[in-house]
């Protein structure tokens, strides 16, 4: 909201929020052209920091575009190789510190929400959140929790520790509904009163 100009720390920043809603309520139109139109009659040019990601707009759409989190760390290393940056660095650096398992699952789940509404995203993030707290097929939540909150070394072992190491089904497993009474389904109660306003357009 920062890089399209919407957020701000005073009071105009709610009133053009709250105009833009009903611009946005009148318009019978799913067309992304039409949508960007309107909102951009709303936004402002940001003033942002010399170190903002937002500066980075360009880079971040090339490498994190690719496929998979894999293709992700290699286009930023050659990114890298080209240009000697900070951000990339820490970038790299954060990603392969990381839990590849959660890696791999993370980009997955952004990968879906993108086409679905909101509900199925709170389904699919509550049945990932289960499956992890669950820890059937990896316990890196409670390796990362130990690592950074009671040993406090920020050295945890992974497992699988290596991205190659985990497959597509394994990624499947935390996407599926879980078959234990015990652990309910997420269930959102219908909501088919809803105000034009309140429907996405997109």
């Amino acid at each position: 909201m920062l890089y399209f100009g919407f957020l701000g720390y005073r009071r105009p920043f709610l009133m053009r929020l709250q105009f833009l809603e009903q611009a946005l309520a009148k318009v019978n139109s799913s067309d992304p052209d039409v949508i960007s139109t309107i909102i951009s009659r709303f936004s402002n040019i940001p003033k942002l920091k010399a170190e903002s990601p937002c500066h980075k707009m360009k880079i971040i759409d090339r490498c994190f575009s690719r496929r998979t989190i894999e293709e992700i760390i290699s286009s930023l290393e050659i990114e890298a190789l080209n240009k000697k940056d900070d951000w990339i660095s820490s970038t790299i650096q954060s990603l392969k510190k990381a839990s590849p398992t959660s890696l791999k699952i993370s980009l997955r789940s952004i990968r879906e929400g993108r086409l679905q509404g909101v509900g199925s995203c709170l389904i699919r993030e509550y049945r990932m959140v289960c499956h992890v707290l669950r820890a059937e097929f990896s316990k890196d939540f409670s390796k990362g929790c130990r690592a950074i909150l009671i040993d406090k070394d920020r050295n945890p072992k992974w497992e699988p520790a290596r991205l190659e190491l985990i497959r597509d089904d394994d990624v499947d497993r935390y996407f599926c509904k879980i078959d234990d009474e015990d652990w309910e389904d997420l269930k959102l109660p219908p909501r088919s009163n809803l105000p034009p306003y309140a429907i996405a357009k997109l």
